[in-house]
C-alpha cells in the first residue's frame, strides 16, 4: 500500500552517487584530491617560473661557414655577441650577410632545441605530449 505524498521506500534509501553516505566522505575525498591537484599545479607553475629564468639567462652560440661567423644568444632571443673572422672581411658584402643570416638563423635553431631540453627535463616527459610551442616562449 502507498501512501499519498511519501515517496516508496525503495526510493528513500537509495544513496546518491555522489554522496554515499550521510557524512559526504566521498565529496571529501574528491576536495582533497582537488586540493592535492591545486598543489601540484603551483609546483609546477613555480618549476616553470624558474625554468624560464634559467632559460632567458642562458648563453647559446650557432655559427655559419666553417666557423666563420658565430653569433651569440640568450633563450630571450636577444643577439649578446657577433664574431667575424677576419678571412671573411675580404669577400663581399653578400656574401658575409649570408654567412652572418645562416649564424643567426643556426643559434636560432640551437636555443630553440636547448629550451625544449630544458623544459622536457622540467616535465619529464609530462609536457611532451602537450605539443606546446617551448622554442617560441615570449621570454
Amino acid at each position: 500500500m502507498v501512501t499519498v505524498g511519501a515517496a516508496p521506500k525503495s526510493l528513500m534509501h537509495k544513496p546518491n552517487e555522489h554522496f554515499p553516505n550521510a557524512r559526504g566522505q566521498e565529496r571529501a575525498h574528491d576536495m582533497n584530491d582537488f586540493g592535492d591537484m591545486m598543489k601540484q599545479a603551483q609546483k609546477m607553475q613555480a618549476q616553470m617560473q624558474e625554468a624560464q629564468a634559467e632559460i632567458g639567462q642562458m648563453q647559446v652560440q650557432g655559427e655559419s661557414g666553417a666557423g666563420l661567423v658565430k653569433v651569440t644568444m640568450n633563450g630571450r632571443h636577444e643577439v649578446s655577441r657577433v664574431e667575424i673572422d677576419p678571412a671573411v672581411l675580404g669577400e663581399e658584402k653578400s656574401v658575409l650577410e649570408d654567412l652572418l643570416a645562416a649564424a643567426c638563423n643556426d643559434t636560432v635553431r640551437r636555443v630553440e632545441k636547448a629550451q625544449a631540453e630544458k623544459m622536457q627535463e622540467l616535465g619529464g616527459g609530462m609536457l611532451a605530449g602537450l605539443n606546446l610551442p617551448f622554442g617560441k616562449m615570449p621570454f
